[in-house]
């Protein structure tokens, strides 16, 4: 595949930043972590954001990043764990690169992603069926 852009999908904790950081050197492109964009743009942290305005003034947030970028080129964008769950996103994204799917197992979510609230949606596991043995169906 040829592309001259490429999205690093995924779950959270799967690594897009480490991945993107890491690959931006390899390649020499420059590196864009999309929930660093929205920290940047309002001056908060994630959670931070979550718990002021909530998920879908979030998720606002990062259709407007991402639109944004759409014009770059020769470069690799991390998304939030959540960005290619959204079917405008996936649509956008799918069009304008590469997509790759960093894929790891859940046990490996759990040791990567703390349950102290820096990660909005792993903060109440139970409340986001991210529990050990247990799977939604």
């Amino acid at each position: 595949m040829k592309t001259d852009k490429l999205y690093l999908v995924g779950f959270m904790g799967a690594g897009k930043t480490t991945v993107g950081r890491a690959l931006s050197r390899r390649v020499g492109w420059p590196f864009v972590d999309i929930d660093e964009c929205i920290e940047a743009r309002l001056r908060r942290s994630i959670a931070s954001i979550f718990a002021q305005h909530g998920e879908s003034y979030f998720r606002q947030q990062e259709r407007e990043v991402l639109g944004e970028l759409l014009p770059q080129r020769h470069v690799i964008v991390a998304t939030g764990g959540g960005t290619f769950a959204e079917v405008d996103n996936r649509a956008l994204m799918l069009a304008d690169g590469g997509v790759a799917w960093l894929d790891i197992p859940l046990t490996t979510v759990f040791d990567r992603v703390p349950a102290d609230g820096r990660r909005p949606r792993a903060a109440d596991r139970a409340k986001c069926h991210l529990r050990r043995g247990r799977h939604r169906r």
